[in-house]
């Protein structure tokens, strides 16, 4: 076998959590010091991605979200745990995305064994909403000729998630299980498919 470990060293990344502060419910509350662990495989292997449990705010630990740059689909693999995947895709005014206005919301929960495919043109994020570690394993590309290839891929655009603060939901703990709380800053929300998540008040 024969592997190439010039790239190795950029392998792993980590989101912090004064990083994840610019998408928190409530970004003065204390948290982990990391939120989840991305090792990226690059063009020819997979990534895996490991978030911590527990909630900060009571919102449940989350990736960034991230909306594809072009026509990108993408597909998860979920190895151990239990999380609920949000998908949003924005509406168009004149050729250009609304951050602020959702066309189509989705939220869905996953659990180890599951598998779940994203088209092109969705946002998404995953939350933990479980007590261990949540694992998954995912296609997207990552070339590592990149400035940043690792933690902010070419892509990926991380922008109008920051810009509004999250996503159009933040996955939230409510009595005890998860819920979904609308998030203030989005001007318009479209369709929502809520995944028989009860809706709670942020």
């Amino acid at each position: 076998m024969n592997i190439d470990f010039k790239n190795v060293g950029k392998h792993l990344a980590t989101r912090s959590h004064e990083a994840m502060r610019k998408v928190l419910m409530h970004p003065e509350a204390e948290g982990p010091a990391v939120h989840y662990y991305m090792i990226r495989g690059g063009k020819d292997q997979r990534n895996v991605t490991t978030w911590e449990p527990g909630t900060v705010g009571g919102e449940y630990i989350k990736t960034f979200g991230h909306y594809h740059i072009g026509k990108l689909d993408e597909t998860y693999w979920i190895v151990q745990g239990e999380g609920v995947l949000l998908m949003q895709k924005l509406e168009e005014a004149d050729g250009k995305l609304q951050p602020a206005r959702v066309a189509e919301f989705k939220a869905q929960r996953v659990k180890a064994g599951d598998s779940v495919f994203i088209p092109a043109g969705f946002g998404h994020l995953v939350a933990n909403v479980g007590p261990t570690f949540f694992v998954t394993v995912d296609d997207s590309p990552v070339d590592f000729e990149e400035r940043d290839p690792v933690s902010l891929p070419g892509h990926a655009d991380y922008s109008m998630v920051e810009q509004m603060h999250g996503f159009a939901y933040y996955v939230v703990e409510h009595d005890g299980a998860p819920a979904l709380a609308r998030n203030p800053r989005y001007e318009a929300v479209g369709s929502v498919d809520d995944g028989g998540l009860p809706v709670a008040e942020a």
